[in-house]
């Protein structure tokens, strides 16, 4: 069987992809400082010793190890997901190169959920916290990119998992 697009690891016979996000490209701000600090600290001997070329050496070798560092970071955020499905909430967070950590959580589970866009700069560029309160906890998650729509969408997919569970199931949870 071919894999569609709509197909990742770890999915259940049946089980349809609803929707997948990640963070804001805000939460990536680290690893745009560790582009730019080593840069600017390895252009600072151009300014004392500017009659010396060798010296014109040192900002380019600053760039390359920021963009090492930048796309250290580009990956740990673009590797890590969230992935909605009709029957559960899938995290997924790059650590490292090879490691990775995956958490679950039942759709049917959720108690509620709630969004916060902490002001202004959250609303000019569109990124928010998610609480997602559950039996046994919160799943807090930042700097969700466009977070009222994320939140309608999990609540659309919350309603209709609930709206497929069975009546014994929902009497017993009660």
């Amino acid at each position: 069987m071919a894999k569609d697009e709509s197909d990742f690891d770890g999915q259940r016979e049946g089980e349809e992809l609803l929707f997948i996000f990640r963070r804001h490209i805000i939460a990536m701000r680290k690893g745009f400082w560790l582009l730019l600090l080593p840069f600017a600290i390895s252009s600072i001997p151009v300014f004392i010793w500017p009659s010396t070329i060798q010296v014109y050496l040192s900002p380019i070798i600053g760039l390359g190890i920021g963009l090492i560092f930048f796309f250290y970071h580009l990956l740990m955020w673009y590797y890590t997901v969230y992935l909605v499905t009709d029957e559960r909430l899938r995290q997924v967070t790059q650590k490292g190169f090879f490691g990775k950590d995956v958490v679950e959580l039942n759709l049917s589970k959720i108690q509620s959920i709630s969004y916060n866009v902490p002001g202004f700069s959250g609303e000019v560029l569109g990124f928010g916290t998610i609480v997602i309160q559950t039996f046994v906890g919160d799943l807090v998650i930042n700097k969700v990119e466009h977070p009222e729509q994320i939140y309608n969408k999990l609540q659309n997919a919350v309603a209709a998992a609930e709206g497929r569970q069975g009546p014994n199931e929902k009497a017993t949870q009660a």
